[in-house]
């Protein structure tokens, strides 16, 4: 069900000091967007309604979280969920941070200087597996290739998933890119690790009845890792002009 617009949203963004208003120009300079810079600092891309995000960073002061989602009205949630998190934790908003951002433009945002020590990423859209659409995939080589940029050298990337093609495909997408699947699994809840946490996607799926598929990727160092080579385009088929065409 397609969200509706919430005019508050952007006002009420405005207003929160950890919503990142202007990210484009903080390219280089992330770690001092935190109280505390020397702490590692920790992705979450497509972070939604923020009940991950919430409950990870309030948990854990240890480290720096930046939780990235492209529109206002879900982000709006977020800071909510946020607010009410560490509020529950009796402790101030001083070590996660949000911004409203394409994640296709991502290396616009975030560059080597802006060492990430990990990065989530819980129930993307699968998209469809015909070639113009699953390039948009947040595991697609394209997109892991990116997050080499700035994931440090063993980095490690989570992933999570409900949907069958979408992880069949990204268990060749990550040893492609250059990672290292160092572990997986079909079915998480079978034996949940503790350091899982239930997003309302993964409980919602997990009610129909649908396994949650996860896997763990380390970032291999240097280029040569890479083996993905992008498709080139085909070209137009050379034939006559066809009768009456300019």
């Amino acid at each position: 069900m397609r969200m509706r617009f919430k005019p508050y949203a952007r006002a009420e963004l405005l207003a929160a000091d950890f919503h990142i208003h202007d990210p484009f120009h903080l390219q280089g300079q992330w770690h001092q967007q935190f109280a505390r810079p020397q702490q590692p600092l920790v992705l979450e891309l497509g972070c939604g309604k923020g009940g991950f995000i919430s409950q990870l960073a309030a948990a854990h002061p240890e480290n720096n979280y930046l939780g990235i989602d492209i529109t206002d009205k879900v982000l709006i949630l977020a800071k909510r969920k946020i607010e009410a998190a560490y509020a529950a934790a009796g402790r101030p908003i001083d070590n996660v941070r949000i911004m409203s951002v394409d994640i296709e433009r991502i290396r616009t945002i975030l560059s080597p200087e802006d060492t990430v020590s990990r990065i989530y990423i819980n129930f993307c859209n699968p998209w469809s597996k015909n070639a113009s659409s699953n390039k948009h995939r947040l595991t697609h080589p394209r997109q892991l290739i990116q997050y080499r940029d700035f994931l440090a050298d063993g980095g490690e990337i989570y992933f999570k998933t409900d949907d069958d093609d979408l992880f069949r495909d990204s268990l060749g997408y990550f040893p492609a890119a250059g990672y290292e699947i160092t572990w997986q699994t079909y079915d998480l809840h079978q034996d949940e690790p503790a350091w899982n946490i239930r997003t309302e996607h993964e409980g919602m799926f997990t009610e129909m009845g649908i396994k949650i598929k996860a896997l763990i990727a380390r970032k291999l160092p240097g280029p040569d890792s890479v083996t993905w080579v992008e498709p080139k385009r085909r070209a137009a088929p050379e034939g006559p002009t066809p009768a009456g065409a300019d």
